[in-house]
C-alpha cells in the first residue's frame, strides 16, 4: 500500500515532458506543472505559430505566458529527493533504434504506447493520459505506435488527409478536393474504407472457400498418393513373384537337362565299357591262339602236327566292328548345347520385345492429366518458384546476400561453420529447396563465366574429383556460359550450344516428365538446350562461379 502511495507521489511531482522529478517547477495558466527548461524548450518549437499550448491538455495561450518558479512545488520536490523516492524509468522503457519514440518526451525518449490519428503524434504511456481523461481527446482515434503518421498529412496543404479521390485512387485533404481534385469523384476516407472493407470481406470469403476447395483437393491427392503407393507395392510384389517363378522354372529345366545328360552319359558309357570288355576278351583269346599256332609250327613230328592242327587253328567269331565306327563318328552331346543356346536366344528376344511393353506400361502411369509445355515467358512465369541458396553448401569463398538469393565469389575466406554438405574445392552452392514437379527460375550474373546447374542431393562435396563438379558426373546437369559462348555438360560429356548470348538464363524443369530446358532471356526467350531423361531423385538448383562473378536468383513475382 505504501509502495502505491510512493508511486502516486512520484507521478504528482514528475514533469510529463521529461518524466523525471520537477526541476525548477513552473505552473502554466491551465494548472499543469513542468520543469522550466522542458516547457521553454517545448514552446520554443511553437514560436513560429505564436500560439503556445499545454503538452497535456492542449489548451492554447496567446501571448506566450511568463514563467515563474513554483516555490511550493520546488520545496516538495526537494523533500521527495531527500526521502529517496525518485525512480527513473527502467532502461527497457526507453525507445531503441527500432522502436517508435514518444514525440512529446524531451531528452531521452520513452517508447510510444499509442499513436493518435487526430493529433498525428505518438505518445508514451504517461503522455497519453489526457486522451483518457480530457473529454475532447477521448474522441481521438488511437492505434498501435506507428512511424508513418506523417504520411497522413497532405504535403501540399499541410492538412490531415481525410478524403479519398476515387478518380485518382489516392488519399487527399479537404483543400485538395476543392483544388486540383475539383470535379473528381471524392468521398470521405471513412466511406471509402467502408466500401473497401465490404470488398475485403467478399475477398476473405472467396479465399476461405478456395482454401476449403484446395484442402479437399489436397485430401483427394493424398488419397491418390496412397492408392498409387498401394498399386506400386502390389505391382512390385507380383512382379517379384512372377520373376521368381520364371527363375525357378529355368532352374528346374536346367536341372532336368543336367539329369537327362548325366543319365544318357551313364547309359552310353556302360554300353561302351561292355563292348570294351568283349574286345579285351577277344584279344586275350587271339593272343592265346597265336601262341599255340606258333608252338605248333615248330613241331617236328608230322603226325603230331596234323593231329593237333584242326583244334588249334579253329577261331571264334569276331566282334562286329561296325558299331565302333558309328560311335567314333558321333558328336555326342554338342546338339544339347546348341539346343539350350537356341532357347537362350529366343528367351532374350522375347524379353527384349516384351520389356519395352513393360517399361512403357510403367512410365504411362500418370495420376494427373499432363499439361502442355510452356511456350511464352508469361506461361513460364506461372511455374516460377522462390529459390534461395543454402549457406551450408556454399564454398567458403562465396558470399551470400539479398536473403541468400545473391552470391559473389570473394578473394577472402568467409566465416562459415564446418558442415558436411559444403563444397570444399569447387566454388559451388546448392539451393535450400528441393525441386520436383514443374519449376521455373532465372539466373542473372555479371563478370566472367558461370555454371548454371541442377543436381541430386547426393552429389559429392569434398575433394577435387569430377564427382564434385556440376556437369562432370551423372548426378548433375549444367549449362556453362563462358567467353560469350554456351556449353552443356552431363557425365563429363561436353555439348556445344548455340544461341543468343545473354547475362540472364531461364531454367525450366518438369521433373516427372524428365524435361530440363535452358533459355536465353532478353526481350524474348530463346531455347538454348533441352534435356529429355528420367530423374530418379529430387533436384536442387546449383551455381558455380568463375573468378570475379556475382550471380543472383531473380525475383519473378
Amino acid at each position: 500500500m505504501a509502495q502505491k502511495g510512493d508511486q502516486l507521489d512520484r507521478e504528482s511531482f514528475s514533469c510529463s515532458i521529461c518524466l523525471d522529478l520537477l526541476k525548477d517547477p513552473v505552473t502554466i495558466p491551465c494548472g499543469h506543472s513542468y520543469c522550466m527548461s522542458c516547457i521553454k524548450g517545448f514552446w520554443d518549437g511553437e514560436d513560429q505559430r505564436k500560439i503556445y499550448s499545454c503538452p497535456q491538455c492542449r489548451q492554447t495561450f496567446t501571448p506566450r505566458p511568463v514563467l515563474n518558479k513554483n516555490t511550493m512545488f520546488a520545496a516538495l520536490v526537494e523533500q521527495l529527493k531527500k526521502t529517496g523516492l525518485q525512480a527513473p524509468p527502467a532502461d527497457h522503457c526507453y525507445a531503441g533504434p527500432e522502436d517508435v519514440a514518444c514525440d512529446v518526451c524531451t531528452g531521452r525518449k520513452l517508447k510510444a504506447f499509442k499513436s493518435c490519428l487526430v493529433c498525428l503524434i505518438s505518445y508514451c504511456e504517461n503522455h497519453l493520459q489526457p486522451h483518457y481523461t480530457v473529454g475532447q481527446f477521448k474522441k481521438h482515434k488511437l492505434v498501435e505506435p506507428s512511424e508513418k503518421l506523417q504520411e497522413n498529412i497532405c504535403s501540399r496543404h499541410d492538412e490531415v488527409m481525410k478524403m479519398f479521390c476515387r478518380t485518382d485512387q489516392q488519399s487527399i485533404c479537404y483543400l485538395c478536393s476543392v483544388d486540383e481534385h475539383k470535379g473528381h469523384d471524392t468521398v470521405s476516407a471513412a466511406a471509402e474504407r467502408t466500401e473497401r472493407q465490404r470488398e475485403l470481406e467478399v475477398s476473405l470469403l472467396n479465399i476461405q472457400q478456395r482454401i476449403q476447395d484446395r484442402e479437399k483437393d489436397v485430401k483427394l491427392l493424398q488419397q491418390e498418393v496412397e492408392a498409387v503407393s498401394r498399386s506400386a507395392d502390389k505391382a512390385v510384389e507380383d512382379s517379384e513373384k512372377i520373376f521368381t517363378e520364371l527363375i525357378r522354372l529355368l532352374q528346374k529345366r536346367s536341372s532336368d537337362v543336367k539329369q537327362q545328360v548325366r543319365s544318357q552319359q551313364e547309359t552310353e558309357v556302360s554300353r561302351v565299357k561292355e563292348l570294351q570288355e568283349k574286345l579285351q576278351q577277344e584279344i586275350t583269346e587271339l593272343k592265346r591262339k597265336d601262341a599255340e599256332l606258333k608252338q605248333l609250327s615248330h613241331t617236328e613230328d608230322h603226325n603230331q602236327f596234323l593231329h593237333n592242327y584242326p583244334s588249334v587253328s579253329q577261331l571264334s567269331e569276331p566282334t562286329d566292328s561296325s558299331s565302333i565306327n558309328i560311335l567314333l563318328s558321333a558328336v555326342y552331346f554338342e546338339d544339347v548345347t546348341a539346343a539350350v543356346s537356341e532357347l537362350r536366344d529366343k528367351l532374350q528376344d522375347i524379353l527384349r520385345d516384351k520389356w519395352t511393353n513393360i517399361s512403357q506400361a510403367v512410365t504411362e502411369v500418370d495420376v494427373l492429366l499432363p499439361e502442355p509445355e510452356p511456350k511464352t515467358r508469361p506461361e513460364f512465369l506461372k511455374y516460377s518458384c522462390e529459390i534461395t541458396l543454402d549457406p551450408n553448401t556454399a564454398h567458403t569463398h562465396l558470399l551470400l546476400s539479398e536473403g541468400s538469393r545473391k552470391v559473389q565469389r570473394m578473394s577472402q575466406k568467409q566465416s562459415y561453420s564446418s558442415h558436411p554438405d559444403r563444397f570444399t574445392f569447387y566454388f559451388q552452392v546448392l539451393s535450400r529447396e528441393s525441386l520436383t514437379g514443374r519449376c521455373y527460375w532465372e539466373v542473372e550474373w555479371r563478370g566472367g563465366g558461370v555454371r548454371i546447374a541442377v543436381a541430386y542431393k547426393n552429389i559429392s562435396r569434398a575433394g577435387s574429383s569430377y564427382e564434385c563438379v556440376f556437369g562432370r558426373n551423372d548426378k548433375s546437369w549444367a549449362l556453362v556460359s563462358d567467353n560469350n559462348s554456351y556449353t552443356f555438360l552431363f557425365s563429363n560429356i561436353e555439348t556445344p550450344v548455340s544461341g543468343p548470348v545473354s547475362s540472364r538464363v531461364g531454367v525450366y524443369l518438369d521433373h516427372r516428365a524428365g524435361i530440363l530446358s535452358f533459355y536465353s532471356v532478353s526481350e524474348t526467350m530463346t531455347l538454348l538446350h533441352r534435356v529429355q531423361t528420367t530423374f530418379t531423385q529430387p533436384l536442387y538448383a546449383g551455381l558455380c562461379l568463375y573468378y570475379g562473378v556475382t550471380a543472383e536468383l531473380c525475383k519473378l513475382k
